[in-house]
């Protein structure tokens, strides 16, 4: 394995991922709360599709989006939380050249799909408080399919570069990835040649998927609050904006260390490594294990189901 880390090569056979750099005698202390969170993010995005799919009820637009989010979160956490811990548990360290680009590409297809999706039930809540008459013959069935079909096309053609571009560099100094997982910049940042294009187009993606995305949110933010003010008593003010709450707890939980992570990881010069991988690390389960918990505490109808499953199991 040393001789693979020194000798040229232009596609390396595999990659040999690190971990936590710096902070591999906490291995095994860095795992328990990943597992943790891991477990959390499995059994509430599964109790959601379960729940959702269950209840006959609960088929209308603003659920099926859900469903779509919790897909994505279990893609997104599944594609790389086991092979983390395998590098904890296990020191299993290597991973081959095609399937850290696989996984490349399913982290950042799967995170702009969740940003597409946030996009659709800001939308949805648009619909629903802004036009309420037209809700159901706006978002119908086949709408709902349609609009889900665009965020997974969007989603997968704009990120389809970066495996591309990184595929095309020449790797001649070391297939040692000091990342916990595939991220692009850190393994495109192995190649040695110019790699300008990738780290151009990956602010590109950034700023203009989840750039526009932020926008068309606060746009219809802007709309929902408008409408939300125009209601004659504070009490329906504060129930209109309450249904709003658990979406824009959503909304923090992706964007917030999304952006952090990503401008971070280029621009942070001076913020230690090992930080910078932690919080790249941590940021794929926020998300995941947030928004079940945000959705089935907030939602009514969730959390009615959740509590009367449970009930009836007892009785």
């Amino acid at each position: 394995m040393s001789d693979s880390n020194t000798t040229d090569f232009t596609n390396p056979s595999t990659f040999i991922l690190l971990g936590i750099p710096g902070l591999e005698a906490a291995h095994i202390w860095i795992s328990i709360p990943f597992c943790t969170m891991y477990a959390i993010a499995l059994l509430g995005n599964f109790t959601i599709l379960f729940i959702v799919k269950r209840e006959t009820s609960l088929h209308e637009p603003m659920f099926y989006f859900l469903c779509m989010l919790a897909v994505t979160d279990l893609v997104m956490s599944t594609s790389t939380v086991p092979k983390m811990l395998s590098i904890f548990w296990f020191n299993s360290r290597e991973i081959s050249f095609s399937a850290c680009l696989t996984q490349m590409y399913f982290v950042y297809s799967f995170s702009a799909m969740e940003s597409g999706i946030l996009v659709a039930m800001a939308f949805d809540r648009y619909v629903a408080i802004c036009h309420p008459l037209r809700h159901s013959t706006t978002l119908t069935n086949s709408v709902v399919a349609k609009i889900g079909l665009a965020v997974v096309l969007r989603s997968c053609i704009f990120t389809l570069p970066y495996p591309f571009l990184a595929r095309q560099w020449p790797y001649c100094r070391t297939n040692i990835i000091p990342h916990s997982y595939c991220r692009h910049i850190a393994v495109v940042n192995l190649a040695c040649t110019d790699i300008r294009i990738s780290s151009y187009y990956g602010l590109f993606n950034l700023f203009s998927v989840n750039g526009m995305d932020v926008f068309f949110i606060t746009v219809s933010y802007t709309q929902i609050l408008r409408a939300i003010f125009r209601l004659p008593t504070k009490d329906a003010q504060l129930k209109t904006f309450g249904t709003c709450i658990s979406h824009l707890c959503a909304i923090l939980a992706l964007y917030i260390p999304d952006f952090f992570s990503s401008l971070t990881q280029r621009f942070g010069h001076n913020v230690p490594r090992h930080f910078l991988v932690l919080i790249a690390s941590v940021y794929l389960l926020v998300p995941p294990v947030l928004h079940p918990i945000i959705y089935g505490v907030r939602t009514k109808q969730i959390w009615g189901r959740l509590l009367q499953l449970f009930f009836h199991k007892e009785t």
